[in-house]
């Protein structure tokens, strides 16, 4: 079959989809956040892509902290929604429960099962976003989300987005165990 030039706007790998959470002019603000990855193993950091024009951009550069939380498939509207508004315009710090863990400017939200707090340590900037790069002060969770003592995605029910299609998506069954499935063939050619 023969490839075809699609063009430079193929995101269609599934991203996390998260919320940011941060603080603007002394009070919680959060926006929908898609683009993130884990960058660091020891300290545990975390990298996040947000536009410089964003209200979320400026609060980061200014204290230095923020969190990253992580919605159930309950929450893709109030989602959708922190990212639809913005912070320069629309006061967001009621819509959630918070709580704050070391950090205190990094909100993190109750309602979702999973949330990091992290301390800017390097900012990358870019054409148009900048890429903070967070190691993480502290994760937090609920008994009820775990199994055997860690996150259970099954549990915590995350969804994810596709670009360019603009898609939300829960995340499918179990296919295989990272640096396990491999092994046979391992065994076989080597």
């Amino acid at each position: 079959m023969a490839k075809i030039h699609i063009g430079d706007q193929a995101y269609v790998m599934p991203m996390a989809t998260t919320i940011l959470g941060c603080r603007l002019n002394d009070r919680p603000n959060f926006m929908a956040l898609g683009w993130l990855t884990r960058v660091n193993f020891k300290p545990p950091m975390l990298g996040v892509a947000v536009n410089q024009g964003h209200a979320s951009h400026g609060a980061i550069v200014d204290t230095g902290e923020f969190s990253v939380n992580f919605p159930t498939i309950e929450m893709v509207e109030i989602t959708d929604y922190v990212g639809l508004v913005s912070g320069k315009r629309v006061d967001k710090s009621d819509l959630f429960n918070l709580f704050y863990g070391e950090l205190k400017n990094a909100p993190m939200i109750s309602e979702c099962p999973l949330t990091v707090e992290c301390k800017l340590v390097k900012t990358v900037e870019l054409p148009t976003n900048s890429f903070f790069i967070g190691e993480i002060v502290a994760a937090y969770s609920e008994e009820r989300f775990l199994t055997d003592g860690v996150p259970d995605i099954k549990k915590i029910k995350p969804f994810l987005l596709t670009m360019p299609d603009n898609g939300y998506w829960s995340v499918g069954e179990l296919i295989g165990r990272a640096w396990s499935a491999g092994k046979s063939m391992r065994k076989q050619l080597t």
